[in-house]
Parts: structure tokens; sequence; C-alpha cells
């Protein structure tokens, strides 16, 4: 059994963590971390966890996460960096859920986040979490960058034509809508949903943090720069990311389409839908799946990608078990078999 620990269990990937893990035949929890919940029963929280898990939320302290074998950060960005580099030497694996590894460049992530790098000299040991790209390298490592909900939604998406230069790279387009936990559990005026119900609006049009992490796990498979226009919205539902993704094509939508089914026919997670179809997002509610269609509308210069994942799971999560699986030669399947929520 491989013991996990788990920093920010109170917060709303911290529990998804939790409700996976605990169907998970090779884990035990040991340790569940909460600065402002230290003392009182995970389950006491959540209740839908009775029954399941009785471990007592403590403060995050070294000494108890380093008798961990596999650390998971869900914390806010700027917690992790200041911890892994200990833990690492206590040969206990780290898995990042929040962005302090993801961005190769550490000037660059401290332009976009607001602050100095705590270790940046542990960055170029990170590896980026996209399975379906990075599989071999991530049985190898100890620190593990979990991507962020919009990255992977966006670059799943495009990957496949990417990957065999079928469309321009110069003017690439990404319009995304998230539901309204990808801002995290917090008391936040603009995330209340009576703030954010009956109403839909874009944000981050002048630049988004995701930004450079999409752009940068592109430009690695396109060996070249990439154009990206990158616009995330606001939309008033509670779970849930709809990437539609344009790139101008000169082809057959039909070779494109059996690229796809190719190109993601071993993946368990991402599912290319029957042509002419469109992904919601409740198929993939609770769900680590991935859901992808394509179309030519018109059948002109366009291609538009249509990609769906559950950003709590698929979009953090879900994928980081995924990635803890890979990384201990695990099924990868484990404690993801959930299907999704319907209604």
């Amino acid at each position: 059994m491989i013991r996990v620990g788990i920093v920010g269990g109170t917060g709303y990937t911290g529990v998804e963590l939790l409700r996976m893990l605990v169907l998970h035949s090779g884990v035990e929890i040991g340790v569940v971390t909460s600065r402002s919940d230290a003392g009182n029963r995970v389950d006491a929280l959540y209740p839908s966890l009775r029954g399941m898990c009785d471990v007592v939320f403590s403060m995050p302290e070294i000494e108890s996460l380093a008798e961990c074998e596999v650390v998971f950060f869900a914390t806010p960005n700027g917690t992790a960096m200041l911890m892994a580099e200990e833990l690492l030497k206590r040969n206990v694996k780290v898995i990042d859920l929040s962005a302090d590894f993801r961005i190769k460049n550490h000037k660059e992530w401290s332009e976009w986040y607001g602050m100095d790098h705590a270790c940046p000299e542990l960055i170029g040991e990170a590896v980026y979490g996209l399975p379906e790209v990075n599989r071999e390298a991530i049985k190898a490592t100890n620190l593990l960058a979990c991507p962020g909900c919009y990255p992977t939604a966006v670059q799943l998406g495009f990957l496949p034509l990417i990957e065999n230069k079928l469309i321009d790279f110069s003017h690439l387009i990404a319009d995304v809508k998230s539901g309204v936990s990808g801002a995290g559990r917090k008391a936040q005026v603009s995330a209340l949903m009576s703030e954010t119900g009956e109403s839909f609006k874009a944000y981050a049009v002048a630049g988004h943090r995701h930004l450079p992490e999409i752009t940068q796990g592109l430009e690695i498979v396109a060996k070249k720069t990439i154009g990206l226009t990158f616009v995330p919205h606001l939309t008033p539902m509670i779970r849930g990311i709809h990437a539609t993704l344009y790139g101008q094509f000169s082809g057959d939508i039909d070779c494109v389409h059996t690229l796809f089914e190719q190109r993601y026919k071993n993946e368990l997670f991402v599912d290319v839908l029957p042509k002419g179809e469109h992904p919601d997002t409740r198929n993939v509610r609770g769900s680590n799946k991935c859901q992808i269609a394509v179309h030519q509308p018109q059948g002109g210069n366009t291609l538009v990608i249509l990609s769906v994942i559950d950003n709590l799971v698929k979009g953090a999560a879900g994928q980081a078990i995924q990635n803890m699986n890979i990384m201990y030669g695990l099924d990868e399947k484990l404690g993801l078999t959930t299907v999704a929520l319907y209604p």
C-alpha cells in the first residue's frame, strides 16, 4: 500500500482527491493537512466521507508528511515550492496540483504569478504531468507538475493537429468556458452563485496565467513558436470545462477524424466522439474523461475542435491520481473508474 499525504485537504481539489483515493485499492491515506481545521476529523467537515476516512486534519509539517511515500499539494500557488525540496530530500514523491513547477522559465513564472520562485533549481527536474504526452517521463520522476484545467482541455484538443502539422501554428484560437469551482473554495464575491447565476462573462482577455503553460506545451510538440489567442469565460455552473478550439486548415475532415481516433485509441481517458457529435460537459461530470469532437463548418478552411473535461477531475485531482498510478507502475484506471454523473 502506498502511504499518501494531502496538503490542502479542505479545498475543492483536496476533497476530490479524498473522494477518489478512499476507493483506490493501492493507497492508504496517512496525512491530510489544513491549517484552519487542524484537530478536526476529515469526515466531520465532509460527511460524504463518513465510514470511508477516519483521518484527522493536521498542520502541514515536514516531519509528518515525510512519513508518506507520495504527497499531493492541493494548495494555492506558492505553497508547494516552499516544501518540495525538503520532501524530495527525504525520498518522498511530490505531485503538485498548483502551478509552481509547470512553467520552465522561472522568470516568466514570476511575471505571471506575481511572486519570486522559492526553488527555481527544481523546475528543471519537474515533469509536466500530461500523460497523453509525457507518460515515459512521468514513470521516472519524483516531482510531478500536474497540468491546469484550461491547459489540459486545450492541449488535448490541439495536440494531434500540432503533431501532424495540419493547422496554421501562427493563428490558433481557444475559446474556453469554466464552471465557478475553477476559482477554488474561498470567500470571493465574484464566485458566488448568486453573482454568477443567470450571467455569463469573459475575463482575463488581456492575458490569463494559463496562457504560457498552454503555449509552452504546444511549442514543445511543434518545435516552433505558436500564436495562440486564449479567452477564458465563467459560466453559471459548478463543474466543467468546454473548450472550443479553432485552427486554419485545408484538407479532409474524415482524415482528421481518423487521425484523432488513432492518436487516442490507447488512451483510457480520452474519448473521441463519432463524426458530427457534440460533447457536453455533463458527459464527463465527476469522471476523469476528456471527450473530443472535430468539425469543419460548411466544409471551409476553419477546423473546430470541441474538448470537454471536469475541471476538478481530469483538470486536477483525477489527473493527479492518474499520474501517481503511472509513477508507481499501477493500472492507470485505479481509483478512476467512476462513470460520469447524469443528470
